[in-house]
């Protein structure tokens, strides 16, 4: 029964989570934009407490590993690392859209079975980070970065009733119109939706090398260059 910190520093939403005997038992978050560097170290040391305060020993650290925000992904896994080396700790990274997932997956709500999953990332203008996942997290459609249309998605619209939903997914109400599409609104990629996956992971062995893991940025940096003064 594993005790797992978990970290998610992808989108706008800072979060981090404990996970123990399969339950989430303790989250806190944090929306307001490009809060991450400033708010972790406060959310950490909460996460430490309530570990402290239920006895519990950590058993690995979870961080989610993109794609989405270049620096809010370098924060959260510089964190993770750091944890681990510091106290000999596994390190597991699961993908963004498999987290934003987990709240569907888990209410149910009647899906059919042939119901897939499309989670969407912003990715800036009509871009979006997306996959298409079935109902068992299986990939149907790579992740990729997609400037959408209204006949981007068509390949498996024409075959399957698609949710679209994240952060995302707003922007792409309008353009996706196709009668087997549908939208999901209000979903994030939280850590309190990681353990699932994160428990998995552990139980099957797939961990991270601490010394070199990177998160998957998916697209390179690019720096913004500063305005003229006068």
């Amino acid at each position: 029964m594993p005790t797992i910190l978990h970290i998610e520093t992808s989108n706008d939403v800072c979060s981090v989570a404990v996970s123990s005997d399969f339950q989430s038992i303790f989250s806190v978050e944090c929306s307001e934009p490009h809060s991450h560097a400033a708010r972790m170290g406060g959310f950490l040391d909460q996460a430490f407490m309530e570990l402290d305060a239920n006895a519990l020993h950590l058993d690995a650290v979870c961080v989610s590993g993109g794609p989405g925000s270049y620096t809010g992904l370098r924060i959260g896994v510089t964190m993770a690392k750091a944890i681990c080396y510091a106290r000999q700790l596994p390190l597991i990274a699961v993908p963004t859209c498999e987290v934003m997932c987990v709240p569907l997956l888990l209410a149910g709500d009647g899906l059919p079975d042939d119901t897939l999953l499309c989670p969407m990332l912003d990715a800036r203008r009509m871009e979006v980070y997306s996959t298409v996942y079935d109902r068992a997290l299986q990939v149907v459609r790579p992740l990729q970065a997609d400037v959408v249309t209204a006949e981007t998605y068509d390949e498996v619209l024409a075959r399957h009733k698609v949710i679209f939903f994240g952060p995302g997914a707003a922007k792409c109400r309008e353009v996706i119109t196709h009668p087997n599409a549908s939208f999901h609104d209000g979903i994030q990629p939280l850590a309190k939706w990681m353990h699932p996956l994160a428990e998995r992971r552990l139980r099957d062995g797939q961990t991270e090398d601490v010394a070199y893991y990177v998160p998957q940025y998916l697209k390179d940096f690019v720096a913004k260059k500063q305005k003229a003064l006068i």
